[in-house]
C-alpha cells in the first residue's frame, strides 16, 4: 500500500492555509531583518555621516540591496521582493515601519508604545496597526535619527526629548530607564500643506461667520488667546488665525519646537533651546519673549504659554504690542484665566492676585476655546470677549457658543454648530471706526436646540 505524501494532499483545511501564510510572512520578515542588519554592518559609517548627495547614497544602497536579495536563499515572489526592498530602504534611509504611516495623509498621529506595538489616529479615532520595528535597537536608531536632525539627543542621561520632523510634525520620545516597556515615540503630524480657514470651515471646526469675525479681530489688532485640551487643534487654529495678520507687518513667532508655518513676507521664527549635558545653555520661552520686545515686532505669536513667560506676554500686550496671539492648555476659557494667574506667579514675583487679574483683563480681548468631541471631531465651542473687572472677578461674555442640544445623528456625529448668543462685543464699534467690516447680522441671536 502506497503511503500518501503531503504534496498529494495539499492544504485542505483553513488552519493549514493560515499556518502556511504565517510561515511565509515570517520568512519575509526574517529576510527584512537579515538584510537590514547586513546593510547597517557594511555601510554604517556612511549612513551615520552627513551626505551631500542623498540620491547617490540611495542608489548605492539599492544596488547593494539587489545584490543581497539575489544571494538570498529564501524563495520570494516578485511582489514580496519589492516589499522587502521598500521595507529595508525605509528602515535604513527613512523612519522604518512608521515611514508609510507618516506618508499617509489620513494619519494624524503615530504612537509607538514599544518596538512591537504601534497605534495611529485616523479621523479622531485611535487604531492599532500591524507594522513592527525589527527590535528595540532599531526603534532607538530611528529615535536618534529624528532627534539628531534638530540638534537634540536622547539617552540614559537625558531620557526624554521634544523635537520635530523636518516638516514641522511634533515629536516626543522617552527611553530607558524611564520607559519601562521599551522606548516610546509619539509623533503628531502636520499636513504637508498647512490647513487654511476654508479647510477648518469644511471640517466644521469653524463656521463662515465666525471665521470672518476672527479675521476682523486679528486685523483690528485685538489680543487673542486660544485655549483647549491636548490634541484639540490649538496650534492648527493658531496657524490659521495668524494667517489673517496683514502681509506688511513684522511678525515674531516664539515656540518650543518650530511648528507654525506663516506665509507672510516678514516673519522671524525663534525656537527655545534645552540645556546641554552639563546643564548649561538653556534658552527659555521667557527669554525669547523678552528678547522679541527689542526686535521691533508688530505682532508677537507665542506657540504656547506654559510658564513664567505669561507675565512678560501680559506686560507686552499692555505696553503697545497689540494683536498678540498665543495658546494655552485649559478645559474652558475661565480655567485658562486661572492658569494664567498661576503662571504669572511662577515668575517669582510676589504680586497680589487682584493686580494679576487687572493686567489679564486689560491685556486680553478675545478667547477662543477648542474641544475634541466624542465623535472625534475638533470644534471651536466658545468665542468669548474679556470685558474687564467687576470687583475681584474678570468678566467674560460669550459671543458664540457651540449648541450641544442639537443632538447627534445615527452614527454618533454631533449635529450642533457654533451659534451667536446675540451679545455684541464692546470692541465691535472700535473695529468699525478702523474701517474693518464684519458680516451683517453676525450677532443676531440664534435659538439653541434643533433648527
Amino acid at each position: 500500500m502506497l503511503r500518501e505524501r503531503p504534496s498529494d494532499r495539499g492544504f485542505g483545511s483553513a488552519d493549514e492555509v493560515a499556518a502556511a501564510s504565517v510561515s511565509v510572512a515570517r520568512s519575509k520578515d526574517a529576510v527584512v531583518r537579515h538584510l537590514h542588519h547586513l546593510l547597517i554592518e557594511e555601510m554604517g559609517a556612511e549612513l551615520g555621516a552627513e551626505q551631500d548627495d542623498e540620491l547617490a547614497l540611495r542608489e548605492k544602497i539599492e544596488r547593494r540591496l539587489l545584490e543581497l536579495l539575489n544571494e538570498e536563499s529564501t524563495p520570494l515572489s516578485a511582489v514580496e521582493r519589492r516589499q522587502v526592498m521598500t521595507d529595508v530602504l525605509d528602515n535604513v534611509l527613512g523612519y522604518g515601519p512608521i515611514q508609510e504611516l507618516l506618508d499617509d495623509p489620513d494619519v494624524t498621529e503615530v504612537m509607538v508604545n514599544n518596538a512591537s506595538t504601534i497605534y495611529v489616529e485616523r479621523r479622531g479615532r485611535i487604531h492599532p496597526v500591524e507594522r513592527r520595528f525589527i527590535d528595540e535597537a532599531h526603534l532607538l536608531r530611528i529615535i536618534d535619527k529624528i532627534v539628531a536632525q534638530v540638534g537634540r539627543r536622547v539617552d540614559e542621561s537625558s531620557p526624554m526629548v521634544d523635537a520635530r520632523l523636518l516638516d514641522g510634525s511634533r515629536v516626543n520620545a522617552i527611553v530607558h530607564p524611564l520607559a519601562i516597556n521599551g522606548p516610546m515615540l509619539t509623533i503628531r503630524k502636520f499636513s504637508r500643506d498647512p490647513f487654511t480657514v476654508d479647510d477648518l470651515v469644511n471640517f466644521g471646526t469653524l463656521s463662515n461667520a465666525t471665521a470672518g469675525f476672527l479675521d476682523a479681530c486679528v486685523r483690528g489688532k485685538l489680543n487673542v488667546l486660544i485655549s483647549g485640551g491636548t490634541g484639540t487643534g490649538k496650534t492648527t487654529l493658531l496657524n490659521v488665525v495668524s494667517s489673517f495678520v496683514p502681509n506688511d507687518e513684522r511678525i515674531v513667532t516664539i515656540e518650543d519646537a518650530a511648528e507654525l508655518r506663516l506665509h507672510q513676507d516678514h516673519v522671524l521664527r525663534l525656537e527655545s533651546r534645552p540645556p546641554n549635558i552639563e546643564g548649561r545653555g538653556q534658552v527659555t520661552i521667557r527669554d525669547l519673549v523678552r528678547n522679541s520686545l527689542r526686535m521691533r515686532p508688530d505682532r508677537i505669536v507665542v506657540g504656547e504659554v506654559r510658564g513664567a513667560e505669561a507675565l512678560d506676554m501680559l506686560q507686552a500686550m499692555n505696553t503697545g504690542h497689540e494683536g498678540s496671539l498665543s495658546t494655552i492648555h485649559a478645559n474652558s476659557p475661565r480655567d485658562a484665566l486661572a492658569r494664567l494667574e498661576t503662571m504669572v506667579l511662577m515668575a517669582g514675583l510676589d504680586l497680589p492676585v487682584r493686580a494679576i487679574r487687572e493686567q489679564t483683563s486689560a491685556a486680553l480681548d478675545v478667547m477662543i476655546h477648542l474641544s475634541r468631541l466624542r465623535d472625534g471631531t475638533r470644534r471651536v465651542t466658545q468665542i468669548s470677549e474679556v470685558e474687564g473687572m467687576e470687583g475681584d472677578t474678570i468678566v467674560m461674555q460669550d459671543i458664540f457658543r457651540f449648541d450641544y442640544s442639537m443632538g447627534v445623528d445615527s452614527e454618533g456625529n454631533y449635529l450642533g454648530r457654533l451659534k451667536s448668543t446675540g451679545c455684541r462685543p464692546k470692541f465691535a464699534e472700535q473695529l468699525e471706526y478702523m474701517g474693518i467690516e464684519m458680516e451683517p447680522g453676525i450677532f443676531v441671536p440664534e435659538p439653541m436646540g434643533r433648527d
